[in-house]
């Protein structure tokens, strides 16, 4: 598993590593019933707190991408796909929300923020 976390960013550091170990499952590189790294370890590996792995684990394991057996550790669950890419769905849009409060910000129309991802799609 490979995890960066940007000590500068906004975003907690409990949230980078969900959403990096959210992406990983969701591209099959941690597949179901691989075990993740005990919460001591990761936060050794990482140098963060070991309740900051334990709360990006807990809510991984709420929003059903994990499962955690006390005493056993944490597994990557079996992923239903539909709610994998609901994940990836809510990722985008939320980054979209963003893009769209900064274009606004800067007084962009909403005319001129479609424009610019009309020309974006073409490009590809």
């Amino acid at each position: 598993m490979k995890i960066i976390l940007n000590n500068s960013s906004m975003v907690p550091i409990y949230e980078q590593l969900m959403d990096q170990i959210k992406n990983e499952i969701i591209e099959g590189t941690l597949t179901a019933g691989m075990a993740l790294p005990s919460v001591r370890a990761l936060s050794r590996e990482l140098k963060i707190s070991a309740l900051t792995v334990k709360k990006a684990y807990d809510r991984l394991d709420e929003d059903g991408f994990i499962v955690t057996v006390h005493g056993k550790g944490s597994f990557v669950a079996e992923t239903d796909q539909n709610l994998a890419m609901e994940a990836c769905r809510k990722a985008v849009e939320e980054d979209f929300e963003k893009v769209i409060q900064k274009a606004q910000n800067f007084g962009f129309t909403k005319d001129e923020i479609l424009d610019i991802v009309s020309i974006i799609l073409e490009e590809d």
